[in-house]
């Protein structure tokens, strides 16, 4: 069953912020804020006086290093933590828009430093009740500003998890390069799948699977990697689609060694870290590229990707060892 008030959470306010959902028959996902805010009770108990005053009420308030949860509406109602865009009223797009709140900066992305508790795995299990998977569609939210990626085709059809520099219609960058691996690592248990209690959909006539991701909560492109679907994705009346578990993920490429990676060095290789720092969120670094010639962009790229998850973070030298190219592959 889908959870509505979180166990565990404080109430903020009266429980009244928003209403129905525009698009109801659309996948559900999650909205990461943050406060540009520090931490601790006196911040939480200020920041929730301040987001009631201005009528700005995201559905969550959560301190990272408290692990302090505050909930200020029903997950099954709008928040107003974000603006339209257009005459789309992005609060209310989805069969849920989860929108959380986290007192931290962007700039200094909360999962460096957090200290996620038991308060975080009761977020995180309301937020898979909604079949939301564990999955950010628009890729690492960014790191900065000017590499924030807001496509509206995405954003609209896609159920996950988006950073608010991910929502079209919103100029802010928050929660900035936050580790999505250690975000769901941290609330151990099944990623978010379907919202039905059934394992599998069997296709009518007429189906197609954009319009099974609409009617399951479920993108597209994850009944697609569950199933081995291959474009052009054919698929028949009376085919049995899975629809949870985790989809397989890509196999590394084989780190092919430092040696690679040097000053003056030309390979495949450099290419491929570059194109695959730009899908991860650290395109601004290049102004033309990413190419088979190792720079300094490119190393400043590798070492901005090193700060951002703790793992690397005290090695952050801009050369790709074997963690780095698996975490950035991986």
């Amino acid at each position: 069953m889908s959870t509505v008030w979180i166990p565990g959470a404080e109430r903020l306010g009266d429980g009244s912020i928003g209403g129905a959902m525009d698009k109801p028959n659309s996948p559900a996902r999650v909205v990461w804020h943050t406060t540009e805010s520090g931490h601790g009770d006196a911040a939480f108990d200020s920041v929730g006086r301040y987001l009631r005053e201005i009528a700005a009420e995201p559905h969550i308030l959560y301190d990272p290093v408290t692990d302090r949860l505050g909930q200020f509406g029903p997950l099954n109602e709008s928040a107003r933590a974000l603006k339209n865009d257009g005459s789309t009223r992005t609060n209310r797009v989805g069969k849920v828009c989860i929108q959380i709140e986290v007192l931290a900066r962007a700039a200094t992305p909360f999962t460096e430093y957090w200290k996620p508790g038991k308060n975080f795995k009761a977020l995180m299990a309301a937020i898979r009740s909604w079949g939301i998977p564990d999955d950010f569609p628009m890729g690492t939210p960014a790191k900065t500003a000017s590499a924030s990626k807001r496509n509206r085709t995405t954003w609209l059809s896609e159920g996950g998890h988006y950073g608010h520099c991910n929502v079209p219609g919103n100029d802010h960058w928050d929660p900035g390069a936050i580790s999505t691996s250690a975000l769901f690592s941290a609330a151990k248990g099944s990623s978010g799948s379907s919202g039905s209690s059934s394992t599998t959909y069997t296709v009518k006539a007429g189906d197609t699977l954009a319009g099974i991701g609409e009617k399951t909560g479920v993108a597209w492109k994850t009944i697609a990697s569950l199933n081995g679907l291959k474009s052009p994705y054919t698929i028949l009346p009376g085919d049995k689609l899975k629809l949870k578990g985790s989809a397989p993920k890509p196999s590394v490429p084989a780190f092919p060694g430092t040696g690679y990676f040097r000053t003056g060095a030309s390979n495949k290789y450099v290419t491929m870290l570059g194109e695959q720092l730009v899908k991860e969120g650290y395109g601004s670094f290049y102004k033309v590229g990413p190419g088979p010639t190792w720079t300094a962009v490119d190393r400043a790229a590798v070492k901005a990707f090193q700060r951002a998850h703790k793992e690397l973070a005290g090695d952050a030298d801009g050369y790709p060892g074997p963690l780095t190219w698996k975490m950035l592959f991986g």
